[in-house]
C-alpha cells in the first residue's frame, strides 16, 4: 500500500499548495470567482458521455458489478448523476445504491467540487443528483453519468445549456469516456457539437478516450470492421484532426449474457477483443494516477497564468507611478515658477520691497501651493485618466508577449487584467502586489519543478498491485461461439479456448 499512500500524500500536498499559495491571490485580484482548490480537492472523476443508446449506463453497471443505473434502448435518464463510493457502507455481496441526494445538496456542499455549476440555474439542479454505491470499484474514483446526446433537442427543450454543463464537467474530469454504439457511430448532432467545440475547448486531448461500445451486437467480424471504419471516418470529420484517435472496443458481458441466445451470427471474434475490455477497465482504474498528472498541469497552468496576470498589474502600476512622478515634477516646477513670478510681481508693483521680503515670501508660497493644487486636481487628474484609458485600450502592450505560450496565456488573463484595471482605475498598493507576485512566481518556478520531480519518483516505483487488488476483479469473459452453451462458460476466471475450426486473428 506504499504506492497508494504516496499518491494520496502527494495529492494532498498539491491541493495544499494551491489552497495556500494561489487561491488567496486569485480571489483577491479577480482571477477566479471561487477558490481554485474547490475543483480539485475531491476524488478523481471519470466523465461518461455519448449518444442516448451508446450503452453508458450499461457500461457503468458492468464496471460497478451491479444494476445501479437504469438501462434501455430509449432514453432512460435525463439527469447528470455523480456515482461515488459510500465510505460508511459495510462490505456486502450485492452492489447497490446506499444513498441518494439531490442537486441542491451537491451544489451547496463544500465537500464536493461542483460549486461552479450553480450558474446553470434551478432547472439544471433538478437534473443533477448523487448516488452513493457500495461497489469496491469506486474506492478511489467517482463516475459521472450524463444524459444521452440527441439529434433534434435544443437547449430550450432541456431547460439549461447542455453544452456548457458538459464543458464544466469535462474541465473537472480526469478522464472523459466518449461512447458510441454500432447503430449511430458518431452521427448525432449534439455529439458533433460536444466533440468539435465543447470538450476540445475545455480539456486536454490526452484525457479523452473514444469507446465503441456494444460491439457484441455486431453480427460478425466483418460487420464490426465496417462499423469501426464508419466511426473512424465520422471522428475525422467531427474532430477536424488528420490523425485518427485510438478507439477502444468493449461491451458488457452482463448484458451480452442475457441476450446471447437471441442474437444472430457468430460472435467468436469477441474472444480476441478481451484485451480491449481489460485495457479500458485499467484506464478507468488509473484515474488516481491521472489525477496527479492533471493536478501538476493544473498547478503549472494556473501558477503561470497568475504569474503573468500579476506581472501585468505590477508593470502597469510601476508605469503609472513613473508617469505620475513625471507629472508631479512638472507641476512642482510650474508651481515654483508661478511662485517666483508672483514674488517678482509683488516687488515690481511695490507690494514688497525685495524678493526676500516676508510679504513677498508669503505671496510666493501661496502662489506655489495654489498652483500645485490646481495642477494636481486639474490638468494632472485629466492626464492621468487619459493615461489609464489609453492603456486599458491596449492591454496587450502592457507586458512582453514574445513567445506563443505567453500569447496563449494572455488570451485567458488579458480580459481579467482589463477588468481589474477598470475596477480599480489603476490604483492598488504596489508593495503588497510585489510580495504576492514573488509568492506566486516561486510556485511557478520552484513548486512546479518539485511536483514534477515527485511524479518522476512515483513513475519509477515498482507497481504496487495491492493498491487496486481489492477493486480489480477479473472481467467475466464468455465464449460467444454458436456451438458453446451458456452453461459451459460458467467460470468467470477461466478464458475459453479460441475456436479451433478457423485460424486465429493474427493468421488472417
Amino acid at each position: 500500500m506504499y504506492r497508494e499512500n504516496y499518491i494520496n500524500a502527494l495529492r494532498l500536498e498539491m491541493v495544499e499548495m494551491v489552497r495556500d499559495g494561489l487561491s488567496p491571490v486569485a480571489l483577491k485580484y479577480g482571477y477566479s470567482d471561487v477558490a481554485l482548490e474547490s475543483t480539485i480537492k475531491w476524488r478523481p472523476l471519470v466523465l461518461v458521455v455519448g449518444n442516448y443508446s451508446s450503452g453508458k449506463s450499461t457500461l457503468i453497471n458492468e464496471f460497478l458489478g451491479g444494476d445501479v443505473q437504469a438501462v434501455g434502448q430509449a432514453p432512460t435518464d435525463d439527469s447528470f448523476t455523480i456515482i461515488t463510493y459510500d465510505d460508511a457502507a459495510t462490505e456486502q455481496v450485492t452492489v447497490r445504491v446506499t444513498e441518494e441526494r439531490d442537486g441542491k445538496y451537491l451544489l451547496n456542499d463544500p465537500d464536493y467540487p461542483f460549486e461552479i455549476l450553480k450558474k446553470h440555474g434551478q432547472r439544471f439542479a433538478s437534473h443533477f443528483r448523487l448516488k452513493k454505491v457500495n461497489s469496491p470499484f469506486l474506492r478511489n474514483l467517482a463516475i459521472i453519468d450524463t444524459p444521452g446526446m440527441l439529434d433534434s433537442i435544443t437547449e430550450r427543450d432541456r431547460g439549461y445549456n447542455y453544452q456548457d454543463v458538459i464543458g464544466d464537467l469535462a474541465q473537472l474530469a480526469d478522464l472523459v469516456l466518449v461512447l458510441f454504439d454500432p447503430h449511430k457511430a458518431g452521427t448525432v448532432r449534439e455529439a458533433h457539437t460536444s466533440l468539435r467545440e465543447t470538450i476540445s475547448a475545455r480539456t486536454f486531448e490526452d484525457r479523452v478516450l473514444f469507446v465503441l461500445n456494444r460491439i457484441d451486437e455486431c453480427s460478425s467480424l466483418s460487420d464490426l470492421l465496417q462499423v469501426y471504419g464508419t466511426l473512424c471516418w465520422n471522428l475525422s470529420q467531427i474532430t477536424g484532426r488528420k490523425d485518427i484517435p485510438a478507439i477502444h472496443l468493449t461491451y458488457s458481458s452482463r448484458a451480452a449474457g442475457k441476450s446471447d441466445s437471441s442474437r444472430p451470427g457468430s460472435h467468436d471474434f469477441l474472444y480476441h477483443l478481451q484485451n480491449q475490455r481489460k485495457k479500458l477497465r485499467e484506464s478507468v482504474l488509473d484515474a488516481p494516477r491521472r489525477r496527479l498528472d492533471n493536478l501538476a498541469s493544473f498547478i503549472e497552468t494556473h501558477s503561470e497564468r497568475l504569474d503573468q496576470f500579476l506581472e501585468a498589474l505590477l508593470t502597469h502600476r510601476k508605469r503609472t507611478q513613473k508617469f505620475q512622478f513625471k507629472l508631479t515634477l512638472i507641476g512642482a516646477l510650474l508651481s515654483l515658477f508661478l511662485g517666483g513670478a508672483v514674488a517678482y510681481g509683488a516687488v515690481i508693483f511695490g507690494l514688497a520691497g525685495t524678493l526676500t521680503d516676508p510679504w513677498a515670501m508669503v505671496l510666493a508660497v501661496a502662489a506655489l501651493g495654489a498652483g500645485l493644487a490646481f495642477w494636481i486636481y486639474g490638468p494632472m487628474r485629466v492626464m492621468m485618466k487619459a493615461f489609464q484609458r489609453r492603456w486599458r485600450k491596449k492591454t496587450d502592450a502592457i507586458i512582453s508577449l514574445d513567445t506563443q505560450t505567453r500569447k496563449d496565456n494572455w488570451q485567458s488573463v488579458g480580459p481579467l487584467v482589463f477588468r481589474y484595471l477598470q475596477k480599480t482605475s489603476g490604483r492598488y498598493p504596489v508593495k503588497t502586489l510585489k510580495n504576492e507576485y514573488a509568492q506566486v512566481h516561486e510556485i511557478y518556478t520552484e513548486g512546479s519543478r518539485e511536483v514534477r520531480k515527485a511524479l518522476n519518483e512515483l513513475a519509477n516505483m515498482a507497481p504496487d498491485q495491492a493498491v487496486f487488488d481489492n477493486i480489480s476483479k477479473p472481467i467475466e469473459d464468455e465464449d460467444f461461439s454458436d456451438a458453446k452453451s451458456a452453461d459451459d462458460a460458467s467460470d468467470p476466471d477461466q478464458l475459453p479456448p479460441p475456436p479451433q475450426d478457423r485460424p486465429a486473428a493474427s493468421e488472417k
